[in-house]
This record gives structure tokens, C-alpha cells and sequence, in this order.
């Protein structure tokens, strides 16, 4: 941080926000590789968690690529970066009172260790949507797959990049053996105990 920059001290604070909307705002982050599921366990969560009145906000891989992350490339520095960013947006979003959800592929257990470093541990759930490359390739809905066996794509995770499974993953969901419903199930019951607030 430049020595010159000194952060202001709000009057509302999240403690504040946790006590007026009663449950805590954490970060719940699904990884895994393109393909395996993770925007659909993430929207699926969302949704579940809005019709209960929850804050929350869906931050998803391609969406923030077109926008704030639109500079970075695919090299392992601008991956480091880009997660970097998107865990400090979601930061102030959980300073804000609202329950996060991101789905990015994330492959390094480096950028994920630092993830938590960020928000906290006690605000983090880390879901490893796990799937094998095989199964991902076969739904390959955007055509990457494709592309990065053909060399159209390069550092493509799983193909020419590594994939690092998660080693202290919350929640371990395998997208090809169970339904969405008992993904989204294991996933939701994590997330409530994290959120609720012990009086």
C-alpha cells in the first residue's frame, strides 16, 4: 500500500449491517474447470438464497473479463491478478452486507490459500466442483475445448495449463454423479451454517 493513501474509517461498519440484516456475509467460491458446472451451482445458489431474502451478488468468470478484468490475459501473473481482483471486490461487497458467490476456475492452490488470506477463513467457502476433463470436454458448450486441442487456445487449463485440485475445499461436489439439486443441497446446507449468527 502507498504510504500516502490512508483508508477512511466509515461510521456504519459491517458489524453494523450484519446486526440490521441478521446473518453474516461471506464469500462462497466455486472451482473447477471450464465445463464442470460451476456457473450453474452458483446461479442455482443464488437464486435459493435471493427467494430467502438474502443480499447477494453473482460474480462469474466471463462476466468480469468483459468488464473490470478486460486488460488481463491468460498467463499465470495476469491469472494471479485477476483473482486478486475479484477477491477484493468481493470484499467490499461483503462490507456491504451481501453474500458473495464466484465461479472461476482458480487452478492455483496458491491464488485460492490467498483468497482465503484476504476475506478470512471464518468468511470463506471454498466448493471444488470437481469433474474429469473427459466428462468437461463432452459439454464443452463454448467450443474452448475444442479450440485448445486444435491450438487455437493457448494456456488453456486441463489442456496445456495445470489444474491444482483444491486440498482444503468446504464442500466437494462431482458434477457427473450427482444431480444439481444434491450438489446445490451440500453446497446450501455449508453456506447456512456459515452465514447464521451465533447469539
Amino acid at each position: 500500500m502507498t504510504k500516502n493513501i490512508v483508508p477512511h474509517r466509515h461510521t456504519i461498519t459491517r458489524a453494523d449491517r450484519v446486526k440490521k440484516r441478521g446473518y453474516e456475509p461471506i464469500l462462497v467460491w466455486l472451482v473447477g474447470l471450464s465445463g464442470s458446472g460451476k456457473s450453474t451451482l452458483a446461479n442455482a445458489l443464488e437464486e435459493k438464497l435471493f427467494k430467502e431474502g438474502l443480499n447477494t451478488y453473482l460474480l462469474d468468470g466471463d462476466n468480469v473479463r468483459s468488464g473490470l478484468n478486460r486488460d488481463l490475459g491468460f498467463s499465470d501473473e495476469d491469472r494471479k491478478e485477476n483473482i486478486r481482483r475479484i477477491t477484493e471486490v468481493a470484499k467490499l461487497f461483503m462490507d456491504s452486507g451481501t453474500i458473495v458467490i464466484s465461479a472461476f476456475i482458480t487452478p492455483f492452490e496458491k491464488d485460492r490459500q490467498r483468497i482465503r488470506a484476504i476475506v478470512g477463513t471464518e468468511n470463506f467457502v471454498e466448493v471444488f466442483v470437481k469433474c474429469p476433463i473427459e466428462e468437461c470436454e463432452k459439454r464443452d458448450v463454448k467450443g474452448l475445448y475444442a479450440k485448445a486441442r486444435r491450438g487455437e487456445i493457448k494456456s488453456f487449463t486441463g489442456i496445456d495449463s495445470p489444474f491444482e485440485e483444491p486440498v482444503s475445499a468446504d464442500v466437494i461436489v462431482e458434477s457427473h454423479k450427482v444431480t444439481i439439486e444434491k450438489a446445490l443441497e451440500a453446497i446450501y446446507k455449508v453456506v447456512k451454517e456459515k452465514i447464521s449468527i451465533n447469539e
